[in-house]
C-alpha cells in the first residue's frame, strides 16, 4: 500500500506523519502518537469510546481515515488539560465520580466539550442528547449528566 503524508494540529501541536492509506485516525492517535486518550472500543463507530474532535466536529476516530484529517484541528481528551490545570469538565467529572474503570470517559469528555462549545448552558435534555453516541457499562448516566451540568455552571460562573 502506498503511505500518505499528512500534517495536523493534535492537541495544539503540530504533527506530521506518513501513514498507510486507509489507516483510522485512532490507529494513528494510539500507535503513533501515543494518545490513548481515545480507546479502540467497538471499532464499528458504535460506542464512542474513540470520539475526538476534528475542527470542532465530534468525530469516531476508528471510523475515520486519517488521510483525511490533512489539515485540520485534531483535540482529544488527552489535550484538554492545559499547562497542568484540567479543564473544568475534567474536574467536573472526577469531583462528581462519573468515572470508573474509565475506558468511556474520554469521549464522554469530548462529547460532553463538544456540547458546551457550541451551547455553554446546556439542559439536562441536550446533555443526555450529546452523550447518546456514547456508551458507558459501569458508572451509569446520572453522574455524567450531572458532572457535565456541573461543568457548565462553574463555566458560568468564571466568566461572570
Amino acid at each position: 500500500m502506498a503511505k500518505v503524508a499528512i500534517r495536523f494540529l493534535l492537541n495544539g501541536s503540530e504533527k506530521a506523519e506518513f501513514v498507510e492509506s486507509g489507516t483510522t485516525l485512532l490507529d494513528v492517535l494510539r500507535e503513533k502518537l501515543a494518545d490513548f486518550s481515545p480507546k479502540g472500543g467497538c471499532l464499528q463507530g458504535t460506542c464512542g469510546a474513540c470520539s475526538v474532535l476534528v475542527d470542532g466536529e465530534i468525530r469516531l476516530a476508528c471510523l475515520t481515515l486519517a488521510e483525511t484529517c490533512e489539515g485540520c484541528t485534531i483535540e482529544t481528551a488527552g489535550g484538554l488539560a492545559k499547562d497542568g490545570v484540567l479543564h473544568p469538565l475534567q474536574i467536573a467529572f472526577a469531583d462528581g465520580f462519573a468515572t470508573q474503570c474509565g475506558f468511556c470517559t474520554g469521549g464522554m469528555i469530548v462529547a460532553s466539550k463538544a456540547l458546551l462549545d457550541r451551547n455553554p448552558a446546556p439542559s439536562r435534555e441536550d446533555v443526555i442528547e450529546a452523550i447518546s453516541g456514547n456508551v458507558c457499562r459501569c458508572t451509569g448516566y446520572e453522574p455524567i449528566i450531572g458532572a457535565v451540568l456541573a461543568a457548565a455552571r462553574a463555566n458560568s460562573t468564571n466568566k461572570a
